[in-house]
């Protein structure tokens, strides 16, 4: 077989993508007439078609996919080499890190504590969507992704979930409410819930099923922050990791009325397999197993 080359393969990367020769050439700034040349070497050179032609666009065949899912490995690997090696002899180092919106701040802090106040390092801080943040994990614009759900992953996914930490879940609000029974708390008190969508939601509800109850609810939110600043300001009870409200329970001004057995939320690191790692994601990651150890 001929020397692979990158240039052709970059092409066809181009075209895969945009799936019309027209426009991918129009990006390119090549005719395509060139484009279509340079792809028929590629074939050539690996013995097999990449597209066929359906209408006006091009479907990759099946040995077109499978030389995608090659190419995008191999030019990840090229991005990564160019990122880690700007780092060499550098005065500071950048740990760029996404975290999902709706994640506890005070976990956040938590996983990053070992790296805060130093002087050679940088943390650059995202927030947003999951899926968005796992796109620029895999685009090497993050090292490590922090959430409370765990990413699909099947034998094609190149990222790896570590879990850091197994909250206990707690019904958490004023001191004055302290010593009474659960569940005349769930029974009788206002409760402050996290979506029904979320896994969390889905264990509470099981329990109170369980229970035979009928719960009256003051508020839903899929953020921990809003859940938090719905308890400080006695909203109604909280369903909540006491994690999130630390601060709150340390200073009084709410109160761990019970724990709900059974229940818990999970906090994880997803990461991408990478030749070339940031050092500083297994400095977090290492210190994150040694605190829960």
């Amino acid at each position: 077989m001929a020397t692979l080359n990158l240039h052709h393969l970059r092409l066809f990367r181009a075209v895969a993508r945009d799936g019309a020769l027209t426009g991918a050439a129009r990006t390119l700034n090549l005719s395509p007439s060139a484009l279509s040349t340079q792809l028929r070497a590629l074939e050539a050179s690996l013995g097999h078609d990449l597209f066929e032609r359906r209408g006006r666009g091009l479907v990759l065949t099946e040995a077109g996919r499978i030389a995608l899912d090659h190419a995008e490995a191999i030019f990840r690997t090229a991005e990564d080499l160019t990122a880690t090696l700007r780092q060499v002899g550098a005065a500071r180092r950048a740990l760029r890190v996404g975290a999902l919106a709706t994640l506890s701040r005070n976990f956040q802090l938590a996983f990053l504590a070992p790296i805060i106040g130093r002087g050679d390092v940088e943390v650059v801080l995202r927030s947003g969507l999951q899926p968005d943040l796992l796109r620029a994990l895999q685009g090497l614009a993050l090292d490590v992704v922090l959430t409370n759900l765990v990413p699909a992953r099947d034998a094609a996914s190149p990222y790896l979930v570590h879990e850091l930490s197994e909250q206990p879940v707690s019904l958490v609000g004023p001191p004055e409410l302290a010593g009474r029974p659960l569940a005349e708390l769930l029974a009788e008190e206002p409760l402050i819930l996290p979506t029904p969508e979320s896994a969390l939601r889905a264990s509470f509800d099981a329990l109170i099923g369980r229970l035979g109850l009928a719960p009256r609810i003051a508020a839903e939110a899929d953020d921990m922050a809003m859940l938090r600043l719905l308890a400080r300001e006695h909203a109604g009870l909280a369903v909540i990791p006491p994690i999130v409200v630390r601060d709150e329970l340390a200073a009084g001004v709410l109160c761990e009325l019970a724990r709900l057995e059974g229940i818990s939320e999970g906090f994880y690191a997803v990461t991408l397999q990478r030749r070339f790692p940031n050092p500083l994601v297994a400095e977090v990651l290492d210190a994150a197993r040694a605190a829960a150890g």
